[in-house]
């Protein structure tokens, strides 16, 4: 390969990969909570954590049986997890470790940030496909409001890992409007931590022209998405929101470039618990909603398909 042509095998290329094998942007999130999971996964009455815990990890195996052949990633909700204790977290490194054996993509997402040395040692306890640690990831998400110094170290891991790093830009959350939508110099604050992130994925960039940095940018704002892809040409975005948040495929048809690549769509809710909600809870049986994830998830597909520059995939 020329020196000067752009290095492979990077999390943004293999995610370029893993998306147009599978010709799909969709992530799923496995956001696993107590009070929704399917009955057959619940003891009676009140669990403990350890139980709470164990249904966790049966879950979200269950769930990624399902999705494997389907989608090219998933997104476990550390929270979930971690509110469990210990027990959980041996559910999330469980759950980690078996998507990634399943050959899928896996973004943790755990928004972590801090300064310094805090920082790096969450950026190497958790990213990356080399990594040792119980909860690596191929990705993680990474909050930016304590500035670069707070950013560098998972950069700096991701690039010797083959990973990536989302960074939190326009939050599909109502409330992110507080900080992100101030005005600075003429320009939102979620527009100089979109820019401050496309020069640093603009000089990692892999073959697929996406670099080694994303963002993190909410279907619920369709108008500053569409900003956002234009400020951020060489990032991955992932786009949280679609589903149960409110946000519809038109609604992140500005996420993706003109072959389809570009964006992750993730839902989580809106897949994983389909059973309870309609049109599934009328098609299956409570004991069938592994089957509800499926139709939801192919759902999802379809719809992505045919009203995003996603349906442009199968000729990439």
């Amino acid at each position: 390969m020329n020196k000067t042509e752009p290095r492979a095998s990077g999390f943004a290329d293999r995610l370029a990969s893993a998306v147009i094998e599978r010709q799909t942007p969709v992530m799923v999130g496995l956001d696993p909570r107590w009070d929704h999971l399917p009955e057959a996964l619940r003891s009676d009455g009140d669990a403990s954590p350890v139980q709470r815990a164990a249904a966790y990890r049966r879950f979200c195996r269950e769930v990624i049986d399902v999705v494997t052949p389907l989608v090219a990633v998933v997104k476990p909700q550390a929270a979930f997890f971690e509110q469990l204790g210990v027990a959980g977290m041996e559910a999330l490194a469980d759950c980690i470790a078996y998507a990634r054996a399943a050959g899928l993509l896996v973004v943790l997402d755990a928004k972590r940030g801090d300064i310094g040395s805090t920082a790096t040692a969450y950026a190497d306890g958790l990213l990356g496909p080399t990594c040792e640690g119980m909860f690596a990831a191929d990705a993680v998400t990474v909050n930016p409001y304590l500035g670069d110094d707070a950013l560098e170290p998972f950069f700096e891991v991701a690039r010797k890992r083959d990973g990536g790093v989302f960074v939190l830009v326009k939050t599909s959350n109502p409330g992110g409007r507080m900080l992100q939508d101030l005005q600075a110099g003429g320009r939102p604050i979620y527009r100089h931590v979109a820019e401050y992130v496309e020069g640093v994925a603009h000089g990692s960039q892999g073959r697929c022209g996406y670099g080694v940095v994303g963002a993190v940018v909410g279907a619920t704002y369709p108008e500053q998405l569409a900003e956002l892809r234009e400020v951020m040409p060489h990032c991955w975005l992932l786009v949280p929101g679609f589903g149960s948040q409110g946000g519809t495929a038109r609604d992140v048809a500005g996420a993706f470039d003109q072959q389809g690549l570009g964006a992750v769509i993730n839902s989580s809710r809106h897949i994983i618990f389909a059973h309870a909600r309609s049109p599934y809870a009328e098609r299956f049986a409570a004991a069938d909603w592994q089957r509800a994830v499926e139709a939801a998830t192919r759902d999802m597909i379809d719809r992505l398909r045919s009203d995003t520059p996603a349906g442009q995939l199968g000729s990439v």
